[in-house]
């Protein structure tokens, strides 16, 4: 059977470093599917679920934005922040959706919106992740 090398990094660290069946990745333009022998491709990323088969099982990771580049077997995700699903930290990610909420519902000119609806879509989507 073909696999594919999936490396999955961040400014700080490697996340995800294994030979891999499938990917499904959070494309800015909709979710993609990458297998085996895929052709060369360079996709922006956006918030979302990362997922990707190992023998038969899979497996989850949250990113929140980057590129995905596929070229000889090897897909690199160059993201600006990654988490395995095991390694979300559910209260914190509760926490910041809480503080998010409240900011957005203050309706207060100081508080940047964009930011704060960023902070939510984070939050919930590591939630989701998290309970599976």
């Amino acid at each position: 059977m073909s696999v594919l090398q999936l490396e999955v990094v961040t400014p700080d660290t490697t996340v995800v470093s294994a030979e891999v069946e499938m990917v499904v990745c959070p494309g800015v333009q909709g979710e993609f599917g990458v297998l085996p022998n895929h052709v060369s491709m360079l996709s922006a990323l956006k918030i979302g679920d990362l997922r990707y088969r190992v023998n038969g099982k899979d497996e989850h990771v949250f990113i929140s934005g980057g590129f995905a580049d596929v070229n000889n077997n090897v897909m690199s995700v160059l993201a600006e922040s990654a988490e395995k699903a095991a390694d979300i930290d559910t209260a914190r990610a509760q926490s910041a959706k809480e503080r998010a909420e409240k900011r957005l519902a203050a309706k207060d000119d100081k508080v940047d919106t964009v930011r704060a609806e960023s902070s939510l879509q984070r939050a919930i989507m590591r939630l989701n992740i998290a309970r599976g």
